[in-house]
């Protein structure tokens, strides 16, 4: 027996080794068994760093940045077109930069970017990405008008709509697995609904609430929010920016309202001659 004891120690000692492979091979293999979309797991990827998934419902700000990131080159790659005049994203930056600190999530890094297309619209993804139509812009009568849309879409930012609009797209579509969601799809998902747009009533609404929030703590006229739904609302046609969004009606019910409870003396941004000085350039394109 006492030999027997010592041929099994022997045995461990000399391969002790193998018993963190087993190991591996056990948590790889249970990695194999949960279905995962889009694509074949590859070994490598397992052994170098993992398999890249998110957990969408508690997705960390660096990995919800990551993936705005990975968004917005899907897009500007092939989906949108940038507008290259540096007179005008100068001028949106600029605003932007004013109101970012003033978000709800002004640990963020927002990027307002120019989309090079005459149709009415903007929209927002995930990590702090904007993307403003030159067709908005100039449809704006003034800066605070302007300024109103873009903490629109920071607030959608702010509440990370995207992200919640993607797990639940996810979840529909069975592509969520128990680990999470694959990196790949996940951008793939992202992308389809910035190309979409689809936004829920609740959104919306909480969008404008945050973005009214974010206009007033930066000063601009409050005004400027509701005077720009109004011109939406007057259209003859239901521009992009509306087409799946709450009625005009009830949410510029809902901003008077949030005004008169909170209201503001502010009227910056309200010259127009000085917005359409400054968006001349836009005539020439």
């Amino acid at each position: 027996m006492k030999l027997k004891g010592l041929f099994v120690k022997y045995l461990f000692y000399q391969h002790r080794w193998i018993y963190p492979l087993i190991s591996v091979v056990v948590a790889l293999s249970l990695c194999l068994l949960t279905p995962l979309p889009s694509r074949a797991l590859d070994w490598f990827d397992l052994i170098r760093g993992g398999v890249q998934v998110l957990q969408l419902s508690n997705v960390s700000e660096r990995q919800e940045v990551d993936l705005g990131k990975q968004i917005n080159e899907q897009l500007v790659s092939g989906e949108v077109r940038l507008y290259r005049d540096n007179e005008i994203n100068g001028y949106v930056q600029q605003i932007a930069r004013r109101l970012a600190p003033l978000t709800d999530r002004p640990e963020i890094p927002y990027t307002v970017q120019v989309v090079d297309d005459a149709s009415i619209n903007a929209f927002a993804t995930a990590g702090g990405f904007v993307y403003i139509h030159t067709g908005l812009i100039r449809l704006a009568d003034n800066e605070a008008e302007l300024a109103s849309v873009i903490g629109h879409e920071m607030g959608h930012i702010s509440g990370k709509h995207l992200v919640k609009q993607m797990r639940q797209r996810a979840i529909a579509s069975g592509l969520a697995s128990a680990t999470g969601l694959d990196r790949n799809t996940a951008v793939a998902i992202g992308v389809d609904l910035a190309i979409q747009r689809p936004r829920s009533r609740q959104d919306e609404f909480d969008a404008d609430k945050r973005g009214l929030r974010t206009l007033s703590r930066a000063g601009y006229a409050q005004s400027g929010m509701v005077s720009f739904m109004q011109k939406l609302l007057k259209a003859r046609s239901t521009p992009s920016f509306l087409s799946t969004h709450p009625a005009t009606g009830d949410r510029i019910k809902a901003l008077n309202s949030a005004i008169n409870a909170q209201p503001s003396n502010s009227n910056q941004g309200l010259d127009n001659a000085a917005y359409k000085a400054r968006i001349r350039s836009l005539g020439r394109a």
